[in-house]
């Protein structure tokens, strides 16, 4: 029935400003204001777009909502590093001292968005 639809992916913010901010200058994504400043489009490569939407009760997920492929994780990381990007980390996770888990499967590290939306940057 829907294999067909060209589905897109959204997130919530309590706050459009800051998401603006964080993602188009921190992260250097193409982003564009939608509904009168209610809403972000983030243009990803590949032509995909994510929305952003103002939601002021958010409550942020426990799970990555959003994950980067890279080719240099460890250079990435120092980049958003260099701009404030704070890495996390999380037990159970052999992570090293920039935040990189380095175990079993691709390289990887977790960061925040302003609103509290867990984020990664991977390595295959």
């Amino acid at each position: 029935m829907l294999k067909d639809s060209e589905a897109f992916s959204g997130f919530a913010a309590p706050e459009l400003g800051a998401a603006r901010t964080f993602y188009g200058e921190t992260l250097g994504l193409n982003v564009e204001t939608l509904e009168d400043g209610n809403l972000l489009a983030l243009h990803l490569a590949g032509g995909r777009d994510v929305l952003v939407y103002a939601k002021p009760d958010h409550a942020p997920a426990t799970y990555t909502i959003l994950n980067f492929p890279v080719s240099d994780i460890d250079a990435t990381v120092d980049g958003l590093v260099a701009k404030g990007v704070t890495f996390e980390k999380y037990p159970g996770f052999d992570q090293d001292d920039k935040g990189i888990a380095r175990g079993a499967g691709p390289l990887i590290a977790w960061f925040t968005d302003p609103a509290g939306n867990i984020l990664s940057v991977l390595q295959q």
